[in-house]
Order: C-alpha cells, then structure tokens, then sequence
C-alpha cells in the first residue's frame, strides 16, 4: 500500500517509517526542512514538503495514496506544559490539520484513516482495568485529542475505515520527555509525580510505532494501545531508578501537579488495558511493561545513562 505520514520526523513518526518500508508499503513522509527531508530518505521513505493547514496543498499531497497516518503533534516540553498557549500549535494540528487531512482523503479516495490520540482521555479509574467501552472524561488539554478522533469517526461515517490508536506515554533515549524523567530521577526527584498507587499507561515508542503499522489491518474504530501492565507511578519511578542505578526518588510531585490546573489530569489513575487492539490485530508490545522497556532503553543506549 502507498502511505502518506504527517509526523514523520517525530518521536513516533521516525520509527515509524522503517517499520512500514520493511513491512513492505510505499511510503511518504512530511519533511518541513532539508535536513528533515534527508532523514526521511534515510528511512526509506519519500519526503514531502507540505503545510497541513492549507487543504489544497494537503489534498495534493495526499493523492494517490492508500492510507493517512495522521502522527502530527507538538507536544511542549515539561517546563512549558502548564502554560495553555504552549498547546497552542499542537491543538492546532489535532483541530485543523487533522480535518484538512481528512477532508482531502475523502476527495481523493484514501481507503484508511490512521489518527494518533492519548490513553489520557479516561476518568480517574482506580485500580479497574480501562478498556475501549469505559465513558471518556477528557481533560482540558484532551479536547483537542477528541476533535481529532472526531475527524476518524467521521471518515469511517463516510464509509472508509477510520481507526483511532489512544497510546500510553511513549518512552524512548531520543524523546524529550524521557530525557527530562531521566534528569528528574538523577535529582532523586519523581521522574513520574502522582499519587504512589496510582496506574500510568505507558509504551515503548518502537512499540507504539509497530501499531501504527498494525493498524492498517484493524477495524474502524478507537483502540487502546499501550503495554500490557501499566505500572503504579510508585513502581514506575523506581524502575527508572534502578534502569539508571541511581537512588530511588524522594516524595510523589503530586502537590506541583494539583496546583495547576492544566496538568492535574496527570493525577488520574489509569490502568489502561490493550487486550482488544492485541486480539484484533496481533500486534503484542516488545516491553510489556515500563520497568522492563527502561532497562532495555538504559542498557541499549549506554550515552543515556
């Protein structure tokens, strides 16, 4: 199949490519520079440059290819992440480019829609597993994750195949987010803050890309894909510890988190549960679980240590 990636650059999305070229697919990824357009090549895919907030460019873009995996984002660092403007951009992409894309592959005959959404959309869940069935609760910096996956229902209205891939915190030596954990623990801070008890769905970011490619065989609709055994924020911390070989952290964060209101979410307890997306289409996590994946990650990649 021809793919066309938004993201491709990204996190996700530079795993993501390989993965698709080996699996055997035609693939073209967003590039919004040389040096980016180069790395696209170097994973085997064709770069293109394209603005994602003009539809007639995306449109033109996006002809003549099979499947959309919409993996564009612009998450904002920690330090940044309780300012409601730093969203802005990324909010942005999940509102407006996220219709523009399936505007344009409605036009043009794309079979698959493939949008990226966060496990983060649930209520506050204890220690109850979480699977595809429970009443979303979105928190205010989710909204936009819920108008994206809006746009996926929308394609598979139109008779198309729509699938919404709800990922855990992805973790890899390259992430930015994972850098900012690891430089937390070293302070014996809590990589992770929240209460000690409560569950936080997380995922491998080569994981969560081999979904991505799973997914172009799943049924429409909203999937869960995260690692087979959330962790309590208690033991996730310690495993960045012990994958680190630095002391375990002193206290939980918790108090920093309740205090804006934009991160609060964080606080939620989500054991979050892939068995549906793993018995749809096959796919199983490398890691299957953060402590496992950690000391993968630290051991495979000695400089991050």
């Amino acid at each position: 199949m021809k793919v066309f990636v938004t993201g491709a650059t990204g996190v996700l999305g530079r795993r993501v490519l390989p993965q698709l070229v080996q699996a055997g697919h035609s693939v073209t990824g967003v590039a919004r520079s040389a040096g980016k357009a180069a790395l696209v090549r170097d994973l085997g895919a064709l770069p293109a440059h394209v603005d994602l907030f003009d539809p007639v460019a995306v449109r033109a873009a996006v002809d003549g290819h099979d499947v959309v995996a919409n993996l564009a984002t612009k998450i904002p660092p920690p330090s940044r992440a309780v300012l409601t403007s730093a969203w802005a951009q990324n909010d942005r992409l999940r509102r407006e480019a996220s219709r523009n894309l399936v505007n344009a592959s409605l036009e043009t005959g794309v079979t698959r829609f493939v949008q990226e959404s966060i496990a983060f959309v649930y209520p506050d869940s204890g220690d109850r597993w979480v699977d595809e069935d429970v009443p979303l609760d979105p928190p205010a910096l989710g909204r936009a994750s819920q108008a994206a996956e809006a746009e996926a229902s929308r394609f598979t209205k139109a008779g198309r195949v729509g699938v919404v891939l709800r990922f855990g915190q992805f973790y890899a030596a390259d992430a930015a987010h994972t850098m900012y954990m690891r430089r937390m623990a070293c302070r014996r801070l809590p990589p992770l803050p929240g209460p000690r008890s409560a569950y936080a769905p997380a995922i491998a970011a080569q994981d969560a890309a081999a979904g991505v490619v799973a997914a172009l065989d799943a049924p429409a609709g909203a999937w869960n894909v995260t690692d087979d055994e959330p962790l309590t924020r208690q033991a996730f911390n310690l495993a960045v510890a012990q994958a680190l070989g630095v002391e375990p952290p002193h206290g939980t964060g918790s108090l920093l988190l309740r205090l804006s209101g934009n991160t609060r979410f964080y606080l939620r307890s989500l054991r979050v549960s892939n068995r549906r997306f793993k018995a749809a289409t096959g796919w199983s996590p490398r890691y299957p679980d953060a402590a496992t994946g950690w000391q993968a990650m630290v051991t495979e990649t000695p400089a991050f240590r």
